[in-house]
């Protein structure tokens, strides 16, 4: 991949994508909360706001909130990530959230034998109905200079309209030479009422074909683009780096524009305790596997594969070799998972002792 220099540009990464409310009821149960703790998040922005805090690197992201205090509040939130909020686009809020709203995700952690539960609560939100014309794309990638832009399949399944804005930037930017990411993250509840897994596939196949990068995990490829991992008797609970390259094979074969494709490997014991690893596979250097991690114990399991990707992306804009960069990427999301809320909370410094091989011995 041809990178742009950081001096010709104004941001590293951009980032296009809905941000919510999460509310987590800590240890507990949703169902049967007194009590929320309230963290901002997305699919798209966690990978942003990762490179920001985690790595120091130069990131926006665009989105739209609904002017009120909900929205408010997301706004501080994002804030204290430190994610250039420039292209944030406010919408009039109407009283009661008939025409507009803010999204919300109500998240519990889950605990041993009990999976994580997510409840999403964000139809009509101010991202969903966002238009193609809503950003000066070529003001954006041109004038001011991107050298990455990531989005991803969750902000495609937020509306009729979202996919179209996604088409919008992705054209501008490969136009200015900017590298284009894309999270496949699918989610049964966001397409259940649009068409199911064919509406996914339709969708994420027609935005595959504008893509340099593209990342997912098992589920991701099969849901959104057709392909199956195939069905061994040696797989190891589905967590089987062979099986995913033989995937990404065919992927790579249909859909030639990839330069690189990446997977995170999880095998899920239980929800407090997953091995955890990652493959990645470049047209120049071929597969690479990430050291595999067994028994990686989890306190919030949400936004790893968004730590992942962030951490995948920091190594390949610094220029890093492939099986550096998602070396870079699975320790961000392993350490990205000992922490409360979507987001990491990660050092540069952990990270690369990490990378090193370096343990949880007491820093002091």
């Amino acid at each position: 991949m041809n990178i742009r220099p950081a001096q010709e540009c104004r941001y590293d990464l951009v980032a296009l994508g809905e941000v919510m409310l999460r509310l987590d009821p800590g240890d507990g149960r949703v169902r049967t909360a007194r009590t929320l703790r309230v963290w901002e998040g997305g699919g798209e922005y966690n990978v942003a706001r990762g490179l920001r805090r985690c790595f120091g690197l130069r990131t926006a992201i665009v989105t739209a909130l609904a002017d009120n205090d909900v929205g408010r509040l997301i706004e501080d939130l994002m804030l204290t990530g430190g994610v250039d909020l420039t292209y944030l686009r406010w919408v009039p809020y109407d009283g009661i959230g008939r025409t507009v709203r803010n999204g919300l995700n109500f998240t519990e952690r889950g605990f041993g034998l009990r999976g994580a539960v997510g409840t999403s609560d964000r139809a009509n939100s101010a991202a969903s109905q966002m238009r193609p014309s809503d950003v000066d794309w070529d003001d954006l990638f041109g004038r001011q200079g991107v050298r990455w832009f990531h989005t991803g399949g969750i902000y495609a399944a937020l509306s009729a309209t979202t996919p179209d804005v996604i088409e919008a930037a992705m054209t501008a930017a490969r136009r200015h030479g900017t590298v284009i990411s894309y999270d496949l993250n699918y989610r049964p509840s966001l397409w259940q009422a649009v068409g199911g897994k064919a509406r996914a596939q339709e969708v994420n196949r027609r935005l595959a074909t504008m893509a340099d990068v593209m990342i997912g995990n098992e589920e991701d490829f099969t849901a959104c683009l057709g392909f199956e991992v195939p069905d061994t008797n040696e797989a190891l609970d589905n967590l089987d780096a062979a099986n995913f390259r033989c995937m990404i094979t065919e992927v790579t074969k249909e859909f030639t524009n990839l330069n690189v494709v990446a997977t995170t490997l999880r095998t899920v014991r239980t929800a407090t305790v997953n091995d955890w690893g990652a493959v990645a596979w470049s047209a120049e250097t071929g597969f690479v596997e990430a050291t595999l991690r067994r028994g990686v114990e989890i306190f919030d399991r949400v936004g790893g594969g968004d730590s992942f990707a962030s951490g995948l992306i920091y190594g390949l804009l610094q220029g890093y070799d492939l099986s550096l960069a998602v070396e870079y990427g699975a320790a961000h999301g392993a350490l990205a998972m000992t922490t409360p809320g979507d987001t990491s909370m990660a050092s540069l410094k952990e990270v690369e002792n990490l990378v090193k091989g370096g343990s949880a011995r007491v820093q002091r």
